[in-house]
């Protein structure tokens, strides 16, 4: 792939810089910045950021997870003030056996961790700790969705297929647990069928929450609904769905995604919608407001 040709009339003077995860958000940002006039000096997390981003990205470095001296020192010699942090981050290596010899910390790392990520490990608590490291060399963090706004879903119908009663009753059901596991920092997702929980999403991410719901639920036919937190700082861990959000559903047996508007990312919604119409799942964006009333309804 062949970087974007921007012109560089009206770029800003310092680069804007990109902590990027895994997934394909990072690139929707990226390409998005470009057009809009930003330089994008990307730096992503090593083993889980895409080989993409060094195609798309004006500069690209890859640093490890636990080298935060590292990324603040390519950060500074690149001129970028100001990152956005985009893209999933795999804590689970974070919990494997031998972690300070695997991941080899440096002491920023170490600083962060014990200074500011002591009291507990909830993805907010991690997150916001190394926010508040970067900040103490002057660095501030932006919200992604700044530059790319219209990947935010809007409320109504993202497919052909609907829910049904039964359905509607499992997504008002999931949507206020969905709530308060987020409020409680656990997860942001909750799978359900016919109003039980089959299963809860934690440290292991969506995809695999909805892989055990089907292990769970051999008949299939579930209702996934992932909501926003009721705190979410919209720097970090913004709910985003893409295309294999849709091909895990469908290999697991889920029938119905609920999703908050306006609160959550859909990458490549075109292609989401087609691939869940052919699949026959039903994809719904609502708001917490309004769900009563299209329940009732």
């Amino acid at each position: 792939m062949r970087p974007l040709q921007v012109g560089t009339q009206g770029r800003n003077r310092s680069p804007l810089g990109l902590l990027a995860g895994g997934g394909r958000f990072p690139l929707e940002f990226v390409r998005a910045a470009r057009l809009a006039g930003h330089s994008v000096f990307g730096l992503g997390v090593a083993g889980m950021a895409s080989p993409e981003l060094a195609d798309v990205c004006d500069e690209f470095r890859l640093a490890p997870l636990a080298r935060i001296g590292k990324a603040i020192r390519l950060f500074k010699r690149a001129g970028v003030d100001r990152i956005v942090m985009s893209g999933k981050i795999e804590k689970t290596v974070l919990f494997q056996s031998f972690r300070w010899v695997r991941l080899v910390p440096d002491w920023r790392t170490l600083h962060m961790w014990f200074r500011y990520a002591k009291e507990n490990k909830k993805d907010d608590t991690i997150l916001l700790a190394v926010i508040r490291e970067f900040e103490r060399d002057g660095f501030a963090f932006d919200s992604a969705l700044q530059y790319v706004p219209e990947l935010l879903v809007k409320h109504g119908f993202l497919t052909t297929r609907k829910p049904n009663s039964k359905q509607w009753r499992d997504i008002q059901f999931g949507w206020h647990l969905a709530r308060e596991m987020g409020r409680l920092d656990v997860g942001q997702t909750v799978v359900v069928n016919d109003t039980a929980v089959i299963a809860v999403e934690a440290i292991e991410g969506t995809d695999r929450c909805i892989r055990r719901a089907g292990e769970l639920c051999r008949r299939g036919g579930f209702t996934v609904v992932k909501v926003a937190k009721p705190q979410q700082d919209m720097r970090f861990d913004v709910p985003t769905v893409g295309v294999e959000t849709i091909k895990t559903m469908h290999q697991a047996g889920g029938r119905v995604l609920a999703i908050e508007a306006g609160m959550t990312v859909i990458l490549e919604p075109e292609e989401v919608a087609s691939l869940a119409d052919r699949f026959g799942i039903s994809i719904v964006a609502v708001n917490a407001d309004e769900l009563s009333l299209l329940v009732a309804a």
